[in-house]
């Protein structure tokens, strides 16, 4: 290869390929490598040039094209030791991907070339390979960032006020009749107009998606024609996957945000900085391996062969170390400021807040994000977990962090399926888990209820399967999980009895009311609102067809239009959403309760109540006069009172209403009707209210009763 580009010095900072208007910089961290190759490519994928970088300044090679516009390909070999004892994997027979790149070229082919060692050698992962992988491989794109936003303004919506919607972006649009096929699938399919009609019909604020940044399917899926749906495999954190989009990964991207912002909409992006796709020992080196192994990677100490292994995908990233800290919050930074996302869901966020002594509220990671002027702006999520010992840490995130409550989703799904002994632990999920979160001034929105996510059943399936059905994803049934707390009212599986059929409907009524007045921040899963199944797949993570995509021509019409009403009545009345934790305090002037909560024979529950192992009903009144806001025009506001009562009996229950707290009520909810939401009756201090088993009711006291 001839050299025919001009290569200078260039900067240390940034990090990647950074085109400044005149030409290219690229910088590329690596603290134990002896030289670095910058591989040009054509629009084929044939490598046309090979240039030595020629500066190494703190620990970063870096070298300043003139010559390079925007739409180069480029990729990087990297020489050093191939040492794998010392944890060094340097193979520059290899080509790496930046881990930088703001755009991908192609995906990758497997290809036992990706493997820096000998396959099938009796040294396992010590014997290297001298193959070249260049055309198996994906490659990086240098681009010009540039995109007019015009009025585009963040929503900011208020945690109190947040309603999420946890999506995929291709399982939500691929079957979309609204959307062109030539935009299904993709970010420019999430922006059509039909898709956003639906939302905003539907209420949510905010748009979970899926892991959208680049992935890599494993070789074992694509083996068995499968591929990794959800995309909770990593190569690169600041590339958009080239499945999303077409020509233009950033401006696609970024009509879709802006199409979402002027509709209210906030987007939050799933990020798995947990991992990557590079695997264990015996996985590829695609970049970070090739790059700087003992740098970017937990290896095992003493014994820095091997990972040390938190995700369960065979490697952690090591954000102890400066170098990777800094790439993740310069990838979370880029999509903030850059592609002006609202806010991060964190896969497996133990992880990240590993420290050498293990999980630590303190980290690096969770104290550089507080002090962003950024990133400590934007919602914060953590799924707070990994698969370690002292992984699990539900409620042990810092302030200003939201947290996904799995005791929630499990206390629902078990109160629901009629198990006793649950209802203190109910009591506390239904009114913002503050036994986890009252602490460091957090508030209810700390803690992000879900009944359902992707992970898992969907709704539908949670009231029709008892057992996984996840054959299709090639494992013998073995994935996915067996705590599934689920009830299939009678029958596995599809039935054409019209008494399971109407009782699983109830159930998904009682799960959906449950969750969206619930005090805290709802997610909704895509598709449940109407009754979306898998066939009782709980593992889906594979299924990038029908049994993964949401199925716009078999929505249960009913069903969509109540969760269209719940969600109304949460917005409109705070008393749902509150900003403070309950109390439990008298007003003055006796005046209910925050929160009281009453027997079916209209007392307040004592702690023998409470401690009953028969009981499988609750009952709650919510005093509006206690939940004072401020109004838009500056004005505090007392809300209505309402009385929420939940049967998970399989017999009628008959609740006395109080004559202490209201002379007449409205009831607005009761889920055995065949039309759930309405003030249809009326009922009367001292009357007993007949709640149907497996239901729900919500009644709201009549105006003018406030007391």
């Amino acid at each position: 290869m001839q050299h025919r580009h001009r290569i200078w010095a260039g900067s240390p900072y940034p990090l990647g390929a950074t085109w400044d208007g005149n030409g290219v910089n690229f910088a590329l961290f690596s603290a134990h490598a002896s030289k670095v190759d910058l591989c040009l490519f054509d629009t084929h994928g044939r490598e046309v040039e090979r240039v030595v970088l020629p500066e190494y300044t703190d620990e970063v090679w870096h070298g300043y094209l003139p010559d390079v516009r925007p739409g180069q390909l480029y990729g990087y070999r990297v020489h050093g030791p191939y040492d794998p004892h010392r944890g060094h994997r340097f193979n520059p027979d290899k080509l790496l991907l930046d881990p930088y790149a703001k755009a991908l070229s192609g995906q990758l082919i497997w290809s036992d070339t990706h493997f820096a060692f000998k396959l099938g050698s009796s040294k396992l992962d010590l014997a290297i390979d001298r193959r070249d992988n260049a055309r198996f491989m994906p490659k990086g794109k240098v681009v010009d960032t540039a995109f007019t936003w015009g009025a585009d303004r963040r929503p900011n919506v208020d945690w109190s006020e947040t309603v999420i919607y946890e999506l995929h972006v291709r399982g939500f649009t691929m079957k979309h009749p609204g959307v062109p096929p030539a935009n299904r699938g993709t970010f420019l399919g999430l922006a059509h107009p039909a898709v956003i009609d639906h939302l905003v019909g539907l209420g949510v604020t905010a748009v979970e998606l899926l892991p959208v940044q680049a992935t890599v399917d494993e070789r074992h899926l694509v083996d068995k024609g499968l591929r990794n749906y959800w995309g909770y495999n990593p190569i690169n954190y600041f590339a958009a996957d080239p499945r999303y989009f077409g020509a233009s990964p950033h401006g696609d991207f970024k009509t879709m945000i802006g199409r979402l912002h002027e509709a209210g909409i906030e987007v939050i992006l799933d990020v798995v900085y947990n991992h990557t796709a590079e695997g264990n020992h015996l996985g590829p080196t695609l970049s970070y391996k090739g790059i700087d192994n003992a740098s970017y990677y937990r290896l095992v100490p003493g014994s820095e062969r091997w990972y040390e292994n938190y995700s369960g995908c065979g490697n952690t990233l090591q954000l102890s170390h400066p170098r990777v800290l800094q790439m993740v919050m310069d990838s979370l930074r880029y999509w903030v400021e850059e592609m002006h996302v609202d806010g991060f869901r964190f896969d497996l966020a133990a992880s990240l807040a590993r420290e050498k002594s293990g999980f630590d509220g303190g980290s690096g990671f969770l104290d550089a994000v507080r002090q962003d002027p950024v990133l400590s702006r934007v919602k914060l999520i953590a799924e707070p977990w990994d698969i370690g010992g002292d992984g699990y840490r539900l409620g042990g995130f810092p302030p200003g962090w939201s947290e996904w409550n799995g005791r929630y989703r499990d206390t629902v799904r078990r109160f629901w399926r009629g198990d006793g002994g649950v209802i203190g632990d109910m009591a506390s999920r239904l009114t913002g888990s503050s036994d986890m979160f009252r602490w460091g001034g957090r508030r209810p929105w700390a803690s992000l209820n879900f009944v359902t996510c992707h992970d898992g059943f969907t709704l539908a399936d949670l009231v029709s399967y008892e057992h996984k059905r996840n054959d299709a994803n090639g494992e013998d049934n073995r994935d996915g999980t067996d705590a599934n707390y689920s009830w299939n009212c009678g029958t596995e599986g599809p039935s054409d009895s019209p008494a399971v059929g109407s009782l699983r409907t109830r159930q998904m009524r009682n799960m959906l009311a449950t969750l969206l007045l619930s005090q805290g921040v709802p997610m909704l899963l895509a598709g449940d609102e109407f009754g979306r199944s898998q066939g009782g797949n709980n593992n889906a993570y594979c299924q990038d067809n029908d049994v993964g995509w949401v199925d716009w021509g078999a929505v249960d019409q009913g069903l969509l239009d109540y969760v269209r009403r719940l969600i109304r009545l949460r917005r409109e009345h705070p008393v749902f959403r509150r900003p403070h934790f309950f109390k439990g305090d008298r007003l003055p002037a006796g005046q209910l309760k925050d929160i009281t909560w009453v027997t079916p024979e209209g007392t307040e529950m004592t702690n023998a109540d409470w401690t009953a192992p028969f009981a499988r009903s609750l009952g709650f009144v919510l005093g509006g006069e206690a939940c004072v806001v401020d109004s838009r025009d500056g004005v505090a506001q007392a809300d209505d009172t309402y009385m929420v009562l939940l049967n998970a009996y399989t017999e009628i229950l008959f609740y006395t209403l109080p004559p202490q707290m209201g002379e007449c009520w409205d009831v607005l909810v009761d889920t055995a009707r065949a039309d759930p939401i309405g003030p249809e009756e009326v009922c009367t201090a001292g009357s007993r209210f007949p709640l149907k088993p497996h239901s729900l009711a919500v009644l709201r006291k009549r105006e003018g009763e406030r007391r």
